[in-house]
């Protein structure tokens, strides 16, 4: 099977989510004896060109920078990879309107829908009209659909049909040791600071969170990985000017061995993402076996489980922090929990053989006559079924 991958940036991955996927799949699909494309944007100006990277060929592709030069190398690239043979997977829809040209093609085109980007308060009232038109698009033109969490399947349900869907979530490596002196140079001691890796943006309740640690002193800090400048956003600002003494900010970490090694040494780590499906920086919380303290929603619910804490004010992170204090055994509780968790469904190896098991499906459909959907199902936790009558899509 050949698959070519757009819609990230590409590879190595130099960011977090569907690039550090991209890496990992590509990888692992190469190493499953499969030919594998990722296409790769470059600055503008440099010559377009193909290389090969740890097995993996990658095209890449120069454009500008910002949305609009996203939309240019989006562009490109599926008019390249328009002359291959293969199956596309597209990680997320915003430039679903763009993957129409797929079906004049008879190339078939899987789509990662991410999460719901059209609600993010960042976004200007003309953005959020384009990622809904996408979202809209790319739900109707693709062949197949890809929601990283069942409250994503249903809320694109209401596009098109639920045997269209398949839930995959992302999936982590398991983290059993990480060397101490990754975090030494920190200054942090194993089990003695919290952590929060998170962008900062509203929906991710940074500034809430950065707010209740810093009522009273802690013994220890919180380190909060992202980019906060006092020359940043307004709300890089407020966070900065809302943080305690014992506030750390480490700025962006993309070394994966440091991320981990922090991850792991964590008393526990703080999930305030409000808005999305299954996040990946939760997920790799859980293989880290990590006491998960969480927004009290819908969509983290299902991925931490009934073993982590959740919170809704700040108020309740105070209450959850004293309760903390009071009750160790708690945390080695939690911490079991999360490792059970990532054990039933987000290890690497299920996850990215149910992408394979799926992308082998329409690969099935460009090599034999009359093309025909294999219909051996895929494991049941990572498929979607329809919803009975009395269930209501998400609103």
């Amino acid at each position: 099977m050949h698959v070519l991958i757009l819609g990230t940036r590409g590879i190595p991955s130099r960011h977090s989510g569907f690039e550090t996927f991209a890496q990992d799949f590509s990888l692992f699909l190469h190493n499953r004896n499969h030919d594998v494309t990722v296409y790769c944007q470059v600055e503008e100006g440099e010559q377009p060109r193909e290389d090969v990277w740890n097995g993996v060929r990658r095209v890449l592709i120069p454009a500008g920078a910002g949305s609009v030069g996203t939309m240019h190398f989006d562009w490109k690239a599926i008019k390249h990879s328009l002359r291959e043979n293969g199956v596309v997977l597209t990680l997320g829809y915003n430039t679903g309107l763009f993957n129409a040209r797929y079906r004049f093609s008879g190339l078939p085109n899987l789509m990662n829908m991410d999460g719901i980007d059209w609600k993010r308060e960042k976004w200007s009232l003309p953005a959020r009209i384009w990622f809904w038109f996408n979202e809209w698009a790319g739900a109707r033109v693709a062949d197949h659909l890809i929601a990283d969490h069942p409250e994503i399947a249903r809320h694109l349900s209401r596009h098109t049909p639920t045997a269209k869907i398949t839930v995959i979530p992302y999936g982590a490596d398991l983290v059993t040791s990480a060397p101490v002196e990754l975090i030494q140079k920190f200054n942090l001691k194993r089990k003695n600071y919290h952590l929060l890796i998170a962008r900062p943006e509203p929906e991710n309740y940074i500034l809430e969170i950065v707010r209740a640690y810093s009522l009273r002193k802690r013994g220890m800090p919180l380190v909060i990985l992202g980019k906060y400048s006092p020359d940043g956003t307004a709300y890089q600002k407020a966070v900065l000017k809302a943080a305690g003494s014992e506030i750390v900010f480490l700025g962006p970490v993309f070394d994966r061995d440091i991320v981990r090694a922090l991850r792991f040494h964590a008393r526990a780590y703080f999930h305030g993402h409000r808005v999305g499906g299954t996040n990946p920086s939760l997920v790799e919380a859980l293989a880290a076996g990590n006491a998960v303290i969480a927004h009290d929603n819908r969509f983290n619910r299902w991925v931490a489980g009934e073993g982590a804490l959740y919170f809704r004010t700040p108020q309740d992170i105070e209450s959850i922090l004293l309760r903390l204090d009071r009750e160790s055994a708690k945390l080695l509780a939690m911490e079991e929990a999360s490792l059970k968790r990532h054990r039933e469904d987000f290890t690497q190896e299920k996850v990215l053989t149910a992408y394979e098991q799926l992308l082998l499906q329409y690969a099935a459909q460009t090599s034999t006559a009359p093309a025909r959907l294999i219909t051996e199902p895929l494991p049941q936790t990572f498929h979607h079924h329809a919803r009975s009558s009395d269930e209501q899509p998400v609103r």
